[in-house]
């Protein structure tokens, strides 16, 4: 009797080569996109350059030395939020999110996906942030890794966030909420001015915000050689988990 072989046998990849194959694709697209390319890494630079060398805001001093976490949590937010909320809200507009929603792969996959694909960006975010950082004068001090962890962290948060906003809104609704919001905490999340400028009831609101846990966990190793705070800690761990749950389960593909 003959045996038929059918190899290699029909089927989904396992979900590591799906994931591996999307965030290459997510990257690829990341790096032909030039508007984003512009809100990830022009805008943050430019705000270092611009506060740091200019006394257009009253900034504790060394300016640069506070500035530069600061600036580190919003290249994450501009990346992982913004940047990551408009592209995946205009990806369901025009029928992307739909295809990919016929294939195989799971929803976390595509999340996660997306999440890996921001991380590779940030690593050069991050790298061109600290060499600007140093020729304008800055010296970093603490614990590398806490700043890696608080980092990963922070991106985990904010494209958690993103992919909620993104997965829920219409395009245009994602465009103008993304880039509100966006505004808002640069000026409101201790990027730039200190939480310590807001009144005493302001100020604990703000402080349970992603940015503003990123921004004064960061501050807190990098200037001040000291460890982030527990409380800084949990708000970034408490959006993360909470965001991408809620991201997972309420994400539309159109």
């Amino acid at each position: 009797m003959t045996t038929l072989d059918f190899t290699p046998a029909g089927g989904p990849a396992p979900l590591g080569r799906q994931l591996r194959a999307h965030s290459r694709m997510e990257l690829n697209l990341l790096a032909r996109n030039g508007e984003q390319l512009l809100l990830t890494i022009v805008i943050p630079t430019v705000v270092l350059v611009l506060f740091a060398t200019t006394s257009v805001a009253d900034i504790p001093k060394p300016r640069v030395d506070f500035l530069v976490p600061g600036v580190l949590a919003l290249a994450v937010m501009s990346t992982a939020f913004t940047g990551q909320a408009i592209a995946t809200g205009f990806e369901r507009r025009y029928g992307v999110l739909r295809r990919l929603g016929t294939t195989p792969m799971p929803r976390h996959v595509l999340l996660l996906g997306k999440t890996a694909a921001v991380t590779a960006v940030e690593v050069a975010q991050v790298a061109l942030l600290v060499i600007v950082g140093f020729a304008l004068g800055w010296s970093p001090h603490g614990n590398a890794l806490e700043v890696v962890g608080l980092l990963l962290l922070g991106t985990a948060a904010f494209s958690g966030l993103g992919l909620l906003l993104a997965g829920t809104l219409r395009a245009e609704a994602t465009l103008a909420a993304a880039n509100l919001i966006y505004l808002l905490l640069l000026v409101l999340g201790g990027v730039v001015f200190p939480l310590t400028d807001f009144g005493d009831g302001l100020r604990h609101v703000l402080e349970q915000l992603p940015i503003a846990a990123l921004t004064d966990g960061l501050r807190a190793v990098l200037r001040h050689d000291d460890h982030a705070s527990l409380h800084d800690w949990l708000v970034l761990a408490g959006w993360a988990v909470g965001s991408i749950a809620i991201a997972s389960r309420t994400f539309r593909w159109e």
